[in-house]
């Protein structure tokens, strides 16, 4: 009897220090899929790995709706277009089974087309968090969130005065045609009274 709860004993120590090194090893190869997104796609504008990296029916859940893998990518392409020097830095990493959160600070500049605006020289910064849920060393679904505000003050903040003086001259012009506009009614309704 000794004999059999001696080695049941031991199965539990060996099966209780092999889970947490099992768990420690996905954890860090689903950290390694992770930074691969941060340096490979974003940093290094690699987009051909995304294959290797995303799973065939990979979702990006939205606020408002999700997005494939397509589409997802798509937005990468265009964010790497408009801001040609985009570095995405990892400030902050965790795992936990398959799920991998990563808090990140993107910084660029505005220099190309790719956001739907012309290229405004703006310098971005802004940090973000998302979450990966990993199977079998590829992302099946993504959740990120940033402070899209923060985004648009920056752009309103170092363009307000070429914004401001855009305003001005569109005001001055809606003036200009309003005036052009009423003036040949004028003329008629004078021409038609006398």
């Amino acid at each position: 009897m000794k004999r059999i709860v001696r080695t049941l004993f031991l199965f539990m120590c060996v099966g209780l220090v092999s889970l947490p090194a099992a768990a420690a090893d996905a954890a860090a190869k689903n950290k390694a899929v992770a930074r691969r997104v941060f340096e490979e796609i974003f940093n290094q504008g690699k987009f051909q790995v995304a294959d290797e990296i995303y799973a065939k029916d990979f979702v990006n859940h939205g606020i408002h709706r999700n997005a494939d893998l397509q589409e997802d990518q798509a937005a990468a392409r265009g964010e790497k277009n408009a801001f040609p020097d985009l570095k995405m830095t990892v400030n902050l990493m965790a795992a936990e089974d398959d799920l991998v959160t990563v808090v990140w600070t993107l910084r660029g500049t505005h220099t190309g087309a790719g956001i739907g605006l012309p290229p405004t020289g703006v310098k971005l910064e802004l940090r973000g968090i998302t979450v990966w849920r990993i199977v079998d060393g590829k992302i099946r679904e993504e959740w990120t969130s940033f402070d899209q505000l923060q985004a648009a003050r920056q752009f309103v903040t170092q363009l307000k005065w070429p914004l401001l003086g855009f305003l001005s001259a569109a005001v001055i012009l809606g003036w200009v045609l309003c005036r052009v506009i009423r003036r040949p009614r004028r003329t008629r309704l004078a021409n038609a009274t006398s």
